[in-house]
């Protein structure tokens, strides 16, 4: 169970305790109802110790918590605790400071899908947030996203949405950039992928039963069409990407060796170009690395984007695919 969540379950029970004006619970008796509330919710549960609840009765007294006012009776040596207010309760307090944090930085990822076709109801969402919470005040101004304001393309994803959740078959038009004319494809449509600020989605084919890749921007119109929706039941699209960079997925795997250049390093360290980026030999002034992917046009638009600083090594078949582009623009 995360810890977020037993606080939660915790503060919640400790603000039934402090409700209840019928009965005084002492230190004790709200360790074992803290307790009892997490065993309910997983019989595993160790629970917490007495550290653990004074921290948690200090977090709730703290502007940060819900600035409760708690009455601290004795008898004798021992203290009973109560709201002062016995009307009070943190269901009524509203957003704390952390509760609005966290409200923040998912209205801040909300917001990335501000004007898209099918999710304008996130545009009345976000605005009945910022209002009933006041949390407008420097939500959208503290972190960037990397998106293409005029991307065209942006309209039909709420269509293939759609169209992918509720299992509809399509027609879509389309044009693309080998071909001066338009063509029809009919498309049962399976997966939305981004990449490199462009969208793409893959679908089977109708007519030759084979899956396709569509860029989103070459897309001249969608039309539904009365036809049954043939299942994706043979990939698993986490899988299907796993071998790639990009959205083209195509050959077999394979082991490119690559020699990056000491300045490059440190960004290639911290940014692996792809989750099997292994080292194979550190040298003064070089890295030898590996990755282990099936070779496609968007890895050969990587490697050349950091020009003479990666040097490919293996294969060789690859590394002439990349020094005939380089004769190119030489």
């Amino acid at each position: 169970m995360a810890t977020n969540k037993q606080a939660t379950i915790r503060y919640l029970a400790l603000d039934k305790c402090f409700r209840n004006t019928g009965r005084k619970y002492f230190f004790n008796d709200l360790l074992e109802a803290c307790n009892t509330a997490l065993r309910n919710i997983d019989s595993n549960s160790d629970g917490i110790k007495r550290r653990q609840l004074f921290e948690d009765i200090k977090f709730m007294e703290s502007e940060s918590g819900w600035g409760i006012e708690l009455y601290k009776g004795k008898e004798g040596k021992e203290v009973y605790y109560r709201y002062v207010d016995p009307k009070f309760s943190i269901n009524n307090k509203g957003l704390n400071e952390s509760e609005a944090a966290q409200m923040k930085e998912a209205l801040m990822i909300l917001s990335r899908f501000k004007g898209m076709p099918q999710f304008e109801w996130v545009d009345e969402v976000v605005a009945k947030f910022e209002s009933s919470f006041s949390l407008k005040k420097g939500a959208e101004k503290i972190i960037g996203f990397d998106e293409n304001r005029d991307y065209t393309a942006v309209k039909h994803i709420g269509k293939l949405f759609q169209s992918i959740h509720h299992e509809k078959a399509i027609q879509v038009t389309y044009k693309n950039f080998k071909q001066k004319n338009e063509y029809e494809v009919v498309l049962h449509p399976y997966y939305l992928k981004q990449f490199n600020n462009r969208w793409f989605c893959f679908g089977l084919n109708d007519s030759n039963k084979r899956l396709s890749n569509l860029a989103l921007d070459r897309i001249v119109k969608i039309k539904d069409i009365r036809l049954k929706y043939i299942k994706n039941e043979t990939i698993d699209f986490d899988e299907y990407f796993e071998d790639v960079i990009g959205v083209t997925v195509q050959g077999e795997v394979q082991k490119i060796v690559l020699k990056i250049d000491k300045d490059l390093w440190p960004y290639i360290e911290s940014k692996p170009l792809h989750g099997t980026q292994k080292i194979k030999k550190k040298e003064s002034d070089t890295v030898v690395i590996s990755i282990e992917v099936k070779p496609n046009y968007e890895l050969q638009s990587l490697l050349l984007s950091h020009g003479e600083k990666i040097e490919i090594l293996e294969p060789l078949s690859f590394k002439n695919e990349i020094m005939e582009r380089v004769k190119k623009i030489l």
